[in-house]
């Protein structure tokens, strides 16, 4: 019993450390990687290489796809090719069911884009549907973050997914984690298409303001690119991986020729987000494109530095715990307990709602749960993608106040924060029971 009590205090430290004291999660991580060491009695000529290499592990596998997904995200944000995206599906689904519509865009450009940066790109959009259709601009706003936040949780390669799926050592089956991710992100999208049908009547002040045509706003960007030009850098990879996926099938369905080498190669993960990039560099406009790119990868590398530090912290705290007793004793007690998926959604969704950060959520529970995956019934291919999914779900539950996409939502919305609680809050907590219910439920059925 005492062992379970020491894992609580490591996530209770986790979480009071990344919530209250404001430490950052890769040096809370890497203390925690310290203190479960210590506590749980590892050989103290030991634990420098245990954590040395738990941290080199996963980024050796994960790192640079993080890197290149990321700076694929800020071209397509930057180039106006995620307004492109948004209006492409719009014009296919047409303005009969708006909050539909939105929640479908989301969906999409969130797949490649960080959910706060589509919410910020996509608001005037938004805003522009409302007021055209005569919409309630509440409900269209819980549908584009709703629809912004499945994918974010559950679809590689946005990092956070790509990180838990590379902790779970499923990194070279990203095809299967895309592929399962995608049918529960729908069902995560429905259930906050679920929760807008509800705040129809709500109220906030966005419209009343005077706002930028959406014409106005498009402008920005200039030329904008065709639909095969917004799409190509985030589809043809995901193309890519999954095809890859289905030629390292067991049963081998495309033998083991020339066309199985030629698809196991482009499928991997570095290879086909590299296509990826290049596609993406067709988006770069003007005289000065390498100086334009250069800025493009700047940025990237920004944003994915801090994700490569946690998940690497992340990957040490796991490769601790992998190392202690803990995972004999869970096996004997969680066995008889059938907890399952469950387990890692109720960690996941502490860290959430304690810190705010879903890639903070998604990365240190994979770390925590992959040597546990044995005792919890879980350690098969399938298991482990279902894993990711219990983790996004629980990633997702709750967005509040000390989320900075909370805030995202709710200013650039203009609701109080009443209301946001009432809506953007209240929806992600649907969405993250939903999903979890569905993931448990297939858990029951196919492990």
């Amino acid at each position: 019993m005492h062992l379970v009590l020491i894992l609580v205090a490591l996530i209770v430290f986790i979480v009071f450390a990344t919530s209250k004291l404001k430490l950052n999660p890769f040096i809370t991580l890497l203390l925690a990687s310290f203190l479960a060491a210590f506590v749980f009695g590892l050989p103290v000529d030991a634990i420098e290489k245990n954590i040395r290499t738990g941290f080199g592990n996963i980024l050796g596998y994960i790192g640079l796809v993080i890197v290149l997904g990321t700076i694929i995200g800020v071209i397509l944000e930057r180039t106006g090719a995620a307004i492109v995206m948004a209006e492409t599906i719009i014009k296919a689904l047409g303005k009969r069911f708006p909050t539909l519509t939105m929640s479908l865009v989301g969906f999409v450009v969130s797949i490649p884009v960080f959910c706060d940066s589509g919410f910020v790109i996509l608001n005037s959009l938004k805003r522009s549907m409302a007021r055209t259709l005569s919409a309630s601009p509440v409900a269209m706003t819980v549908a584009l973050s709703t629809g912004l936040f499945a994918t974010h949780t559950l679809v590689p390669p946005t990092p956070g997914p790509i990180a838990a799926a590379g902790n779970l050592g499923l990194e070279n089956n990203l095809g299967l984690v895309i592929a399962v991710g995608l049918v529960f992100a729908v069902i995560a999208v429905f259930a906050g298409l679920f929760w807008a049908s509800r705040c129809k009547n709500l109220e906030s002040k966005e419209l009343e303001l005077a706002e930028e045509a959406f014409e106005e706003a498009r402008e920005r960007y200039g030329e904008l690119p065709s639909a095969w030009a917004a799409f190509a850098p985030i589809f043809v990879p995901i193309v890519l991986i999954c095809l890859g996926s289905v030629a390292n099938y067991p049963t081998a369905p495309l033998g083991d020729g020339g066309l199985y080498e030629l698809l196991n190669f482009l499928g991997k993960p570095l290879n086909a987000l590299m296509i990826g990039l290049a596609f993406a560099l067709m988006l770069l406009q003007g005289d000065k494109k390498l100086e334009e790119f250069a800025r493009h990868t700047q940025k990237g590398l920004e944003v994915s530095a801090p994700i490569i530090l946690i998940t690497g912290a992340g990957g040490a705290f796991g490769g601790v715990l992998a190392q202690t007793p803990l995972g004999e004793y869970l096996g004997d007690t969680l066995s008889t307990l059938g907890l399952g998926v469950i387990m890692p959604f109720i960690v996941a969704a502490a860290l959430k709602s304690a810190q705010g950060s879903s890639t903070v959520a998604l990365v240190t529970t994979s770390a925590l749960v992959a040597p546990l995956l044995t005792q919890l019934g879980l350690d098969s291919e399938l298991g482990r993608v279902l894993t990711v999914m219990a983790i996004g779900a629980g990633a997702m539950t709750v967005s509040h106040a000390n989320d900075s996409y909370f805030w995202v939502v709710s200013q650039f919305s203009k609701m109080d924060v009443a209301t946001a609680y009432r809506s953007h809050t209240a929806a992600t907590l649907v969405m993250g029971l939903v999903t979890i219910l569905c993931v448990w439920l297939v858990s029951l059925m196919a492990l």
